[in-house]
């Protein structure tokens, strides 16, 4: 980027403050923000007359609010269908982890108590099989898509709830089950897979409510964004037993942790991930990618391949 533009670029690789973004957006003609730089209706506003372009550094896109960009002449783009494979992976991994107790048994190894360990036995570190369970896909895009070609083949059953029904031939492949009904799929399977977006319509999705229709010996993995669950609701099921475990890589109030998320994860309740479902050199690289087409191709004054429209962040 730095050899074809102008470029003050963020070197800490830490988030700004909500200042630094306001004085950058007064001289920038483009910035390029990440997930975690907020970049609201009030910012926008203040922004200068020169910002023509928010190039974000994401694949989600509700860290901009994109009806004020919109409203002044700001076009917004982000870097979509980078992430697929690298999340399902991660979310796979997740699949697997929690109920075969893969995080604890590593730590036990890791630890202290470690010399103390006689080797096999019948009884130890039990976990329960994902073999032949149903996993419940909440969100059937690509990535959701991706999950259920892992999970059709490590011999789960598989289930979704989405706005539609995928196409006809996708489902077959899949051997999916279409469910309209979100409670009902919640209820009826063993383990459930969070991949819709963030936007305000899955906020608190699965909600306290819904989280009571799971049953005590399913699981519950997320890797989209924090605030599709309730997240205070689902430490209460997990402490009182109601669900058998999390896996998580995102959180409500990232990058604060939840104090109670972490005892039940020292407990075994739950697995937790610092947001790292994308974190793949190759994943970053193709991400910068589209950034910069993104920019070349609005300053050549061409309509920019991943543009945002507004209403359909």
């Amino acid at each position: 980027m730095s050899e074809l533009f102008d470029t003050t670029c963020n070197h800490d690789d830490r988030p700004l403050s909500r200042a630094e973004l306001a004085a950058a957006m007064q001289q920038a003609d483009v910035l390029v923000p990440t997930l975690t730089d907020q970049i609201d209706a009030g910012l926008i506003e203040e922004a200068g007359p020169q910002l023509k372009l928010i190039a974000s550094f994401s694949n989600g896109i509700d860290n901009v609010d994109v009806d004020a960009a919109a409203k002044k002449g700001i076009t917004v783009t982000n870097t979509p269908n980078v992430l697929t494979e690298d999340t399902a992976d991660m979310t796979m991994a997740l699949v697997l982890s929690v109920p075969r107790r893969l995080a604890e048994g590593a730590h036990f190894l890791a630890g202290p108590d470690a010399e103390g360990w006689q080797g096999w036995s019948p009884t130890w570190m039990l976990g329960r099989r994902i073999w032949g369970k149903r996993i419940g896909i909440v969100g059937m895009g690509r990535i959701g898509t991706a999950v259920a070609r892992r999970a059709k083949a490590f011999g789960l059953s598989v289930h979704y709830h989405n706005r539609g029904r995928i196409n006809p031939e996708t489902e077959a492949e899949l051997e999916a089950t279409y469910w309209d009904s979100l409670d009902q799929m919640l209820a009826r399977v063993d383990i459930v897979s969070v991949n819709c977006p963030s936007t305000p319509a899955t906020y608190h999705l699965i909600s306290a409510r819904r989280l009571a229709l799971i049953r005590p010996e399913a699981y519950i993995v997320n890797t989209s964004r924090g605030d599709v669950i309730d997240e205070e609701a689902l430490i209460r099921c997990l402490e009182e037993d109601r669900i058998a475990g999390a896996g998580l890589d995102v959180f409500e109030n990232e990058p604060d942790v939840n104090p109670r998320l972490i005892a039940l994860a020292r407990k075994g309740k739950a697995v937790l991930l610092p947001h790292m479902g994308s974190a793949t050199l190759e994943s970053r690289i193709d991400m910068g990618d589209k950034v910069i087409i993104n920019i070349r191709t609005f300053f050549d004054g061409h309509r920019p391949p991943n543009r945002v429209l507004p209403g359909r962040a």
